[in-house]
């Protein structure tokens, strides 16, 4: 009969430890998810503020360029007609291989967007396993 008791009494010890460990994991599950909805409006706000930004520096950029060059065939258009465009075309071609080859490097180079969360679930995994 004693035998019996103490099973009983063992059943009762680990539900509610159960029910406190499966607490602890919807709790930490509840703050990641938070986190990366945090994170993840975080980075919509950013690149929207990024493509703005962007989109308007490469208007007035190209407004420049097209000022620029309007003013360098100009003052070469008596002399070196042919030269003058022949060289605006090059530097363009460099300045577009150039951005073309930073742009890449820069798409494959990017770092985690998630880089809060994703540490918070290693520091969750340490701290849970022996």
């Amino acid at each position: 009969m004693m035998g019996i008791d103490e099973s009983g009494s063992s059943e009762a010890g680990t539900q509610p430890t159960a029910r406190r460990l499966g607490a602890a994991f919807l709790g930490l599950l509840h703050s990641h998810v938070e986190l990366f909805g945090i994170e993840l409006q975080e980075q919509k706000a950013r690149t929207v503020s990024l493509l703005l930004f962007a989109g308007l520096a490469l208007v007035f950029a190209l407004l420049l360029l097209v000022g620029l060059s309007a003013l360098v065939l100009i003052l070469v258009w008596d002399t070196y007609r042919l030269a003058g465009i022949i060289g605006l075309c090059l530097f363009y071609l460099l300045a577009a291989l150039f951005c073309g080859l930073r742009l890449k490097a820069a798409i494959y180079d990017e770092s985690s967007p998630f880089h809060a969360t994703l540490e918070e679930l290693a520091n969750d995994r340490e701290r849970l396993l022996p």
